[in-house]
């Protein structure tokens, strides 16, 4: 199936999904035009992105069973996909409020659209529909899993890796904050801490563990006389793989245009914590006003300075070792025989290399 054909099928799942979130919303007599604001915060902020987490639910699934899915088992683990589609949207829309963020996806972000099929302005009602998105996971959860074992850890994975993307999120806003820039308290180590809580924890972890728990991958299992505990193995690789996603993403807001990103990058005017300012020190970083443009050009001249910070050079070689590194990671997972693949219940070196695959030299 070519990539088009994949995304096109997952989408599918989403029409189904919207129209029974929406048939809930109905069912509750809420009146006409909350639903008709709630629709539109659905299609407005979930299905517009690269979708790659919600996706690889399903990729994982597939790899794990070894097998093509059947329509069921291809439902239940695109919408797992879906409902980390739901948080990622939760997350964006409260955070590009909280940075005061132009742009999200090519669109305007969502705390800014002026007008909602004739509802008014969205501002700060954009709080709410942040909860509402979050709150929808746990009635699809408990309309679709309620009855399978593993219920509970699915539900115990999504609010343990929403608490943790919270903590980076608040680490990251008081690390800096837009009216008190300080690069001095910056510091590689709690930049490590920020990325793999704010972001590795949900894009890598979550869509792996979730298909494992579909697949009924247990806590532990013995292969070829050693212990192996798969998901402290998922954790050991898929942390480090969404650092390096999001120092790809310090970079390449910087280095991308809105048109090859998809939205205005903001990290130097916004004073960001970001693997870029780490590799320097500038007067400039964090500056807002009226010459903020002419600040924000100055650092990026300073970090395109190939006699200077050259960080350019210096992400092609992050990139390399990074890289490097985690295959060197996943070559040490223990894979399981030809009956223990059969069986879908074990943990393959497959399922890690395909996720990779999906952000080396990414472009957006």
């Amino acid at each position: 199936m070519s990539k088009a054909d994949k995304r096109n099928k997952f989408l599918a799942v989403f029409e189904r999904i919207r129209e029974e979130l929406i048939d809930h919303m109905k069912s509750e007599k809420m009146p006409e035009d909350a639903v008709t604001w709630f629709n539109e915060n659905l299609t407005y902020n979930v299905p517009g992105g690269k979708l790659n987490r919600g996706i690889s639910v399903v990729d994982t699934v597939a790899i794990l069973l070894n097998r093509p899915l059947t329509d069921d088992e291809y439902f239940k683990a695109a919408l797992l996909g879906w409902c980390i589609e739901l948080l990622q949207a939760f997350f964006l829309v409260s955070d590009d409020m909280m940075d005061g963020s132009i742009s999200r996806r090519g669109q305007p972000c969502w705390y800014r659209v002026h007008d909602v099929h004739g509802l008014g302005k969205v501002h700060n009602v954009a709080i709410n529909d942040s909860f509402m998105l979050e709150g929808a996971i746990y009635h699809l959860l408990k309309t679709h899993f309620k009855r399978e074992s593993y219920y509970v850890d699915l539900l115990e994975l999504f609010q343990e890796v929403t608490y943790k993307t919270e903590m980076g999120q608040l680490v990251d806003l008081i690390t800096a904050p837009e009216d008190n820039i300080d690069i001095g308290k910056y510091n590689l180590d709690k930049h490590t801490f920020i990325v793999r809580y704010k972001t590795a924890f949900y894009s890598f972890y979550l869509s792996v563990a979730l298909a494992m728990r579909m697949c009924g991958v247990p806590d532990v299992y013995e292969l070829n006389g050693k212990t192996i505990e798969p998901y402290k193995e998922a954790d050991r690789i898929l942390i480090p793989m969404g650092e390096f996603f999001q120092v790809q993403d310090d970079y390449l807001d910087y280095h991308g245009t809105e048109e090859e990103i998809g939205k205005i990058g903001t990290d130097i005017i916004d004073g960001k914590c970001s693997w870029c300012v780490n590799n320097s020190c500038t007067e400039n970083y964090g500056k807002k006003g009226a010459d903020q443009a002419v600040r924000e050009q100055a650092v990026k001249d300073m970090y395109n300075d190939e006699q200077g910070l050259n960080i350019p050079k210096r992400y092609e070689e992050y990139q390399k070792k990074a890289v490097a590194e985690i295959n060197a990671m996943i070559d040490q997972v223990p894979e399981p025989g030809a009956q223990d693949v059969i069986k879908g219940d074990r943990l393959r070196r497959d399922a890690f290399r395909a996720f990779l695959s999906k952000i080396t030299d990414r472009k957006a």
